[in-house]
């Protein structure tokens, strides 16, 4: 192994409210060498979650948390440069979760080959990864779509989201997305297929909601919280099914969010609408990968289903993609380019 350094982000401080640039660490490291039964790992491509932002905190949660001085979190695809592991050779390409790093050791637990021939390696991370698989189950098995129906979904142009409303529609649902930005608007309904989209930053959230959904909504797939979801309680049907994959907007508060609350309003119409709020992480649903990978990819081929990755180029810039995240600024699925992808 020729190269001398190993650059890393690490977790310096759990943040307080919105994390800041203060709250990461980049450190480097000298290249690890793979011992007997492991192999040393380069990273193509990093993703970008809004998951992070709750591994960033400490105290228990679904997942372990990641500690002060830890290399950040995160799934990836990499290239393996040396391998004394059986059944690897240099060259593989991997999906897995080395982290916020150029290099990374791996024992294969948890590593899927990926094929450059069968779709664009990034598309592991995104469409055909774990934001595809959430977004499959979260609506199929939860949601339970029904011809006919009217699908609501919060940043319907995420990755999570833009797939949710593409396979509502295939479903023969009417898909209507929340989003930010005009751009991001035009783009779920022009490019997306959604049969509406509209502006939480609007004037009048709640008034466009209604206007977009005549028939009340019957599954929300919620990824934001907030007054996106305020705008949508009044307005779901009798039965309807809320899966719970995010609340983005509350990820950063530090105390009770503003205004009246809000809770036995909630535990008024949920009995009342006989409403099903399910909450569930992808992790509980491996069993459906299979499923999902054949699916989707056949959509992708068939044109279905269309995706978009927003690229930022160096490990250096993760941080603030990262914080931009945070704020809505990405346009698709975040990835960071942190070496040459060969495949391309």
């Amino acid at each position: 192994m020729t190269a001398a350094t190993n650059r890393q982000v690490r977790l310096a401080a759990h943040p307080v409210g919105f994390p800041t640039e203060s709250d990461f660490s980049r450190t480097e490291t000298p290249v690890p060498e793979p011992a007997a039964g492991q192999m040393l790992c380069r990273t193509i491509y990093l993703s970008l979650d809004p998951y992070m932002r709750g591994r960033m905190n400490p105290g228990p949660s679904y997942a372990r948390g990641v500690d002060i001085g830890e290399v950040m979190v995160g799934g990836t695809v990499s290239q393996v440069v040396e391998s004394r592991l059986a059944g690897y050779t240099e060259g593989d390409i991997l999906l897995g979760a080395n982290g916020w790093q150029d290099y990374a050791l791996s024992d294969g637990a948890g590593v899927r080959r990926l094929d450059p021939a069968a779709a664009p390696i990034s598309t592991a991370l995104g469409v055909l990864g774990m934001p595809g698989h959430t977004a499959y189950v979260g609506l199929l098995d939860h949601g339970r779509p029904q011809p006919g129906e009217t699908v609501v979904v919060s940043a319907a142009s995420g990755a999570v989201g833009s797939v949710v409303g593409q396979i509502a529609k295939i479903k023969g649902c009417r898909a209507v997305g929340i989003a930010g930005a005009p751009e991001k608007c035009a783009y779920v309904t022009d490019e997306l297929g959604f049969d509406a989209c509209v502006s939480h930053r609007g004037d009048d959230l709640p008034g466009a909601l209604r206007a977009a959904c005549p028939d009340g909504i019957d599954v929300y797939f919620e990824n934001v919280g907030g007054k996106v979801f305020e705008a949508v309680l009044p307005l779901l049907n009798d039965f309807a099914r809320i899966p719970v994959c995010g609340r983005i907007a509350n990820y950063n508060l530090t105390g009770p969010p503003p205004g009246p609350d809000q809770v036995a309003r909630l535990m008024g119409l949920t009995l009342v609408r006989r409403l099903t709020f399910r909450g569930f992480i992808v992790f509980d649903h491996l069993d459906r990968q299979p499923d999902f990978l054949r699916d989707v990819a056949a959509w992708i081929r068939d044109g279905r289903i269309k995706y978009r990755e927003d690229v930022v180029d160096g490990l250096d810039r993760a941080i603030p993609a990262f914080l931009g995240l945070l704020r809505g600024e990405n346009f698709g699925k975040l990835l960071v380019r942190v070496s040459e992808d060969p495949t391309l």
